[in-house]
């Protein structure tokens, strides 16, 4: 009886689902809700098939989250859903894997210190204060696209020094629709060959091309510019690989850069969307969102030394990620037999871990559902396990992006408050999330501009 039990390990509970296709229609129906339920049902960690061959677990716990992202996560690779955007995004940091995975992370992180990050600031003022001054009182905007616009012209601004308009001309158009057929290339269950040529294969295949044409030349302009820059692109190609000294290809630039861009304008977008959504609901909060920035700001226009001082406005930031995480589900497959959580994981399996679902755990979130910027007072993040909140991932697969992501959520919020008061439109239909590539508001937000 030992030896068996030591050979077979059971499998964690769940659900049955249909004989051929499992769970696949709750899932696709709404994977938020699908989730949840698992976790409030079978707890720690639950399994379930999509199709009849692909098992999955849910791991809903710190501690085991934290095996797979840190202690095992050599036996893991990015989920399948994940590869597909190799696509788009090349071998850039979400999709690339083990040893260039890591000297690729070595040669990048220098790029977000800090001291490069504060240097931003400006850019992400500027930016949105531009955009913001063309709004009038009174008018209804899809405020969705106005954060999508915003967040596309600071990354553009940050990664090559090109103001909103040109940017927005050259590269807009072309990355919405690689995200939006990247998203469906995602979610499908059977992958269709690139090289065939459908229509959604064709459309994709072309804005990537503009994508890469567009990227080479401004990469190809700044090998033959003897100034230094110091934008993203210009810190990205003085980076050197500390074992031989090289710096990155082209080939390289490109990917990581659509990666940046992929990650780092969809994901803010959606944060800032979600932030003003929550605050449109909670006045109170509004209103002492809006205290703060006028006390700390006064009169003046916001500047980058005013972040440290907006410590409500980062609490706000860090409770909307909490509620509507922009990256709401990590996936990983396992690619060596692996025990997690006294279960055997086999390889070709796959893991989900949602950090949307884990962020409303009331084991420790007090009223999980609710939106309280104050429980972040005090250290509030440090008292928690390290997995208990994580809306940047963990590990080595950390969010690079992270603090660059928090400065422009804090200081786009501070200059769109000091500014105006949002309200959602009387006949907006129910606000739901939309689990994509990110968690994005579904159909939009229709919200009405009150000038302070």
């Amino acid at each position: 009886m030992c030896t068996l039990n030591t050979r077979f390990s059971p499998r964690p509970p769940g659900p049955k689902g249909k004989i051929f296709k499992g769970s696949l229609d709750d899932f696709q129906a709404d994977p938020l809700d699908f989730m949840t339920g698992l976790a409030k049902e079978y707890g720690k960690i639950s399994t379930f098939r999509l199709g009849p061959f692909q098992s999955v677990y849910l791991v809903n716990d710190p501690d085991l989250i934290k095996e797979i992202l840190v202690t095992k996560q050599q036996s893991f690779i990015k989920s399948r859903d994940i590869q597909t955007l190799k696509a788009v995004v090349g071998e850039g940091l979400l999709t690339s894997e083990k040893k260039h995975h890591m000297n690729q992370r070595r040669m990048i992180q220098p790029s977000f210190k800090k001291t490069h990050i504060d240097s931003y600031a400006q850019d992400m003022i500027d930016t949105t204060q531009s955009y913001i001054s063309k709004w009038r009182s009174g008018e209804e905007k899809i405020i969705t696209n106005d954060m999508m616009d915003i967040a596309l012209g600071i990354i553009t601004k940050t990664m090559f020094s090109m103001d909103f308009d040109e940017g927005s001309e050259i590269i807009g158009q072309p990355m919405e629709d690689v995200m939006r057929i990247g998203i469906k290339r995602m979610r499908s269950i059977i992958q269709i060959p690139l090289w065939l040529p459908t229509k959604k294969n064709r459309k994709l295949k072309r804005a990537v091309k503009i994508l890469d044409q567009t990227i080479y030349h401004i990469i190809e302009k700044r090998r033959n510019d003897s100034n230094t820059h110091s934008d993203l692109l210009g810190v990205l190609m003085e980076a050197k690989d500390e074992n031989n000294g090289e710096g990155m290809t082209d080939k390289q630039l490109r990917d990581e850069l659509m990666t940046i861009f992929l990650a780092g304008h969809e994901t803010t977008a959606n944060m800032l969307s979600w932030t003003l959504y929550l605050l449109s609901q909670n006045p109170n909060y509004e209103k002492q969102l809006y205290k703060e920035v006028s006390d700390v700001v006064g009169n003046d226009s916001i500047a980058p030394s005013h972040f440290k001082n907006l410590p409500y406005t980062q609490n706000v930031i860090w409770e909307s990620m909490r509620l509507f995480p922009p990256a709401y589900v990590i996936g990983r497959q396992v690619d060596k037999n692996v025990t997690i959580g006294g279960y055997q994981m086999k390889k070709g399996e796959m893991i989900l871990i949602s950090q949307y679902v884990m962020h409303r755990n009331p084991e420790f979130f007090e009223n999980p559902d609710t939106f309280i910027p104050e429980r972040f007072e005090n250290n509030f993040i440090k008292s928690l396990p390290t997995f208990a909140y994580f809306p940047f991932g963990g590990g080595p697969r950390v969010c690079v992006g992270n603090h660059f992501s928090v400065m422009e959520g804090v200081l786009s919020i501070a200059c769109i408050i000091k500014e105006f008061h949002l309200k959602l439109a009387p006949d907006h239909d129910e606000v739901k999330a939309s689990p994509l590539i990110t968690l994005r508001p579904r159909r939009g937000l229709r919200m009405i501009l009150e000038k302070r």
